[in-house]
């Protein structure tokens, strides 16, 4: 059992002190004049303190850091953004470059920004901004437990090991995940494009993109099932959202829920109406997905096309082929502009894509398999990102109770 001693209201083992940031780490400001690897906060992972590789935007003069040196993220503290730097290069202006003085281990100090208690002071000591900021004059002043060097080793050994296990057993539910994901696409591609029949005779069906398909089942331009409308507003109807993952939504997404470069206009009278079994694309990202069948009224952005169907079957089908990878290679050929950012579906070119088509009864009986399969994977799936967030809570915890002095890893590290 370690002994405590109780400092301004905490209680903290022997030999430990409370000690302001400031006076453990000092805040770099020299500004960069050599040029080096730039670090931006989409650097740096969330919660963990590793490093991503990223093409960082850079438009002035950074702050140099050298090996050691830890950075945090200033703008948008929540994120918990921290890195110790394995080499030197330059800090941008949404991350502190701190340097641990000789008194701090660097790994232990790392950690200590880490701890969810540190980043809540901080995030709270922020203003309701969009992109609040962090000032050093608050952070730095805030006082943490500092341990004698040779415990501070200690805790980051221990640390950094029971950390890495953890972090091992994320990696591998996330790969498990990454799998789940290809079988869910490998399982609908199969049924939209070859059916659920193992025995039904096949037949060259006359597109690259789609190659073999049921014999019995139609090729057809996507002109021979829908026409392109435009329907006026009722400002009564929801704001429809059409995503390249997960199609057409069903209701109108909160603030908080929808894209970060999506605004909704006051005025509905601007967008366009849907209804049931219409198709929605997003002309921009067509190429990407962002195709969807509408199950309900609705409204949409006046840069969507909207296509209603001219004779009787199951638009959901459509929209599961039109997700499929190879359907999306064809889409980029049929689509017009000179980058990627610039590629538009115009109307015009999309109604000549050839698809094909089984009998309705029998798109009934597949989208009923498909709805079952991925029903199955997708809670295995959420299975997974629950044992993941356990995990992660595990770590953050750990984490805590190591640098507040809760448990004594000495011996343990």
């Amino acid at each position: 059992m370690t002994e405590m001693q109780v400092i301004s209201g905490t209680a903290l083992p022997i030999g430990w002190k409370h000690i302001p940031l400031k006076h453990n780490l000092r805040r770099l400001s020299e500004k960069s004049k050599k040029g080096g690897k730039v670090v931006a906060l989409e650097n740096i992972e969330s919660w963990t303190g590793r490093a991503i590789e990223t093409e960082s935007v850079f438009d002035g003069d950074g702050v140099d850091f050298r090996r050691g040196d830890i950075l945090f993220g200033k703008l948008r503290p929540y994120l918990a953004k921290v890195y110790l730097a394995e080499n030197a290069g330059e800090a941008v202006g949404d991350l502190w470059a701190l340097r641990p003085q000789d008194h701090i281990e660097p790994r232990f100090a790392a950690y200590q920004l880490l701890e969810p208690g540190f980043i809540d002071r901080v995030n709270g000591s922020t203003t309701g901004a969009k992109m609040p900021r962090a000032e050093w004059g608050f952070v730095g002043s805030i006082k943490v437990p500092t341990p004698p060097i040779e415990t501070q080793t200690a805790i980051a050994r221990f640390l950094d090991r029971e950390t890495g296990l953890i972090d091992g057993l994320i990696e591998k539910k996330t790969r498990f995940i990454a799998l789940l994901k290809e079988k869910r696409a490998a399982v609908i591609t199969h049924a939209v494009t070859k059916g659920i029949d193992p025995d039904a005779p096949m037949k060259d069906s006359g597109v690259d993109w789609l190659g073999r398909v049921p014999a019995h089942w139609d090729v057809l331009r996507i002109a021979a099932l829908f026409r392109e409308v435009s329907r006026p507003a009722d400002p009564a109807l929801p704001v429809l959202s059409v995503s390249i993952h997960d199609g057409v939504t069903d209701g109108e997404l909160a603030d908080e829920d929808r894209d970060r470069k999506v605004a909704l206009s006051e005025d509905r009278t601007k967008y366009q109406g849907v209804a049931p079994g219409d198709l929605v694309y997003n002309m921009m990202r067509a190429w990407q997905g962002a195709f969807g069948a509408v199950a309900v009224k609705g409204l949409v952005s006046p840069a969507y096309v909207v296509a209603a169907p001219v004779t009787r079957f199951r638009t959901k089908f459509i929209e599961h082929l039109l997700h499929t990878k190879s359907a999306a290679e064809e889409i980029r050929r049929f689509s017009r502009g000179i980058a990627d950012f610039r590629m538009r579906l115009y109307w015009d070119h999309f109604r000549a894509l050839k698809v094909c088509l089984p009998p309705l009864e029998e798109q009934d009986r597949i989208l009923s398999e498909i709805d079952a399969e991925t029903a199955r994977i997708d809670g295995l799936i959420t299975l997974t990102e629950r044992s993941i967030e356990l995990l992660r809570e595990k770590r953050s915890a750990l984490i805590t109770a190591a640098v507040t002095g809760k448990i004594d890893v000495r011996a343990a590290a």
